[in-house]
């Protein structure tokens, strides 16, 4: 562990300095600079405008703005790029420094950091691994993608602290440095609009172990196993007996010992949540927790919300808020995981995913589906230019307001409606959660 006051310092000292994105991190990182560096220049670029006052910036902050915003990078000598900022030029063609919160905060802390990665599950995984680490009186932080920037709890970092870090793959995509313990859940088809190619987006998700030393620890889905590593790999599945790590029947098994899920207690609906739990567990026995605390913290978690979140139950129909689903294997199990499946709405931005999975398990799945929006729409063609079992159960609404309305109107009493999009929110809302909350706004409108 390195001291983050004097490192940054020393780091950032004399130098042009670029913040390039201000958004939540952007913010984070110019609230440490502006407290420790001194910087021989300090810029904060974005596209959309930056109200100095509203802001609180020194009056010798630059500030850049617009269409062109990254047309000067060049002149920096170190840029944090935020995650959500796509780079206009090849990170390799320009000669600045491009680094992150991300990369600076794990250059200084990595020993002490649990990095949680995967298409679906880590902000679940990421929560709850911290909440049992908590609950059990370890000094811990949980921090990442999960909406904490990781400047923000740097600070309070003691050389016992336990940081549980959650990881896009934008956070990933130019790490050159890696957890000491490393969790990979799951891969699937996901944010083709910024990668272009599975191959791509893989990659990124990768930097989560390929840094990683012989002292070090990665706990990997079976099928996502490294064919070259160094550091200690421990494999995870549901699905193969032949995984370290074997979950299956609500029951984990790890070389010369089980435990058993206590699912008549846990809040986490559906199997692919014993998946999620299952990894907690044997990272907790890694860190020194006994079955008997694990078993306790876990019944105590309440699950995230927009996540098979239950919305209400009104007039006989129970509503699930599943808001985060932007894959077909999360709508597959949204429908596996709610009671009483009768209606599903599905559709959002398209980026151009394979639906052939979701439509095979649609067609033999006994649901009426409510497609809307432009994925909703080509899945909609699809199914209409394929033979499918009772085509009349499938349905198309423009927008989630009228797929709502539709839904309330053909569920029937006793069974379940759930959103679980299996598409991207961006262009309709703001983010998932947003939609997450209008569909739960069009649920109390009822009552």
């Amino acid at each position: 562990m390195k001291n983050f006051s004097e490192y940054i310092k020393n780091y950032l000292d004399n130098k042009n300095v670029c913040i390039l994105g201000f958004g939540r991190e952007g913010k984070s990182t110019y609230k440490i600079i502006e407290k420790y560096c001194h910087c021989k220049s300090l810029t904060i670029a974005d596209i959309n405008l930056i109200d100095r006052t509203q802001n609180n910036l020194a009056e010798n902050v630059n500030i850049i703005c617009g269409e062109d915003y990254q047309s000067s990078l060049d002149n920096f000598d170190v840029v944090f790029k935020s995650p959500g900022i796509v780079l206009q030029q090849n990170i390799h063609s320009l000669n600045c420094e491009i680094t992150s919160e991300t990369q600076f905060f794990f250059s200084c802390f990595r020993e002490q950091i649990v990095g949680v990665t995967g298409t679906k599950g880590k902000s679940t995984v990421s929560s709850l691994l911290y909440h049992v680490l908590k609950e059990n009186g370890k000094d811990c932080r949980l921090a990442g993608n999960i909406g904490i920037p990781v400047f923000d709890i740097a600070e309070s970092i003691s050389p016992d602290t336990i940081v549980v870090c959650e990881l896009s793959c934008h956070q990933l995509e130019y790490m050159t440095v890696s957890p000491h313990i490393a969790v990979m859940l799951n891969i699937y088809e996901e944010h083709l609009d910024h990668y272009g190619t599975m191959a791509k987006y893989i990659a990124a998700k990768q930097n989560i172990y390929l840094h990683q030393s012989s002292d070090d620890l990665f706990y990997c889905n079976y099928n996502l196993k490294p064919t070259n590593f160094v550091q200690h790999c421990i494999t995870v599945s549901n699905t193969e007996k032949n995984a370290d790590v074997f979950i299956y029947n609500s029951e984990v098994k790890f070389h010369d010992y089980s435990w058993k899920i206590p699912c008549e207690s846990i809040k986490l609906l559906g199997i692919h949540n014993h998946y999620n739990i299952g990894v907690v567990y044997v990272i907790c026995r890694q860190l020194g927790l006994s079955d008997t605390q694990i078993q306790n913290s876990v019944s105590t978690f309440n699950p995230l919300a927009h996540r098979l979140e239950f919305v209400a139950e009104i007039n006989g129909v129970r509503y699930y808020d599943d808001s985060i689903s932007t894959a077909c294997a999360t709508a597959i199990e949204a429908l596996k995981s709610i009671p009483n499946p009768d209606t599903i709405l599905i559709g959002g931005m398209d980026r151009g995913i394979d639906y052939s999975d979701l439509i095979d398990f649609l067609c033999s799945f006994n649901v009426k589906i409510i497609l809307m929006e432009s994925s909703g729409k080509r899945i909609f063609e699809t199914i209409n230019n394929r033979k499918f079992k009772n085509p009349e159960r499938v349905h198309y609404c423009a927008h989630l307001d009228e797929a709502f309305k539709l839904a309330s109107q053909i569920t029937s009493q006793g069974k379940s409606c759930v959103l679980s999009p299996a598409a991207a929110s961006y262009g309709i809302f703001k983010n998932f959660e947003e939609r997450g909350d209008a569909f739960k706004a069009l649920v109390n409108s009822l009552k």
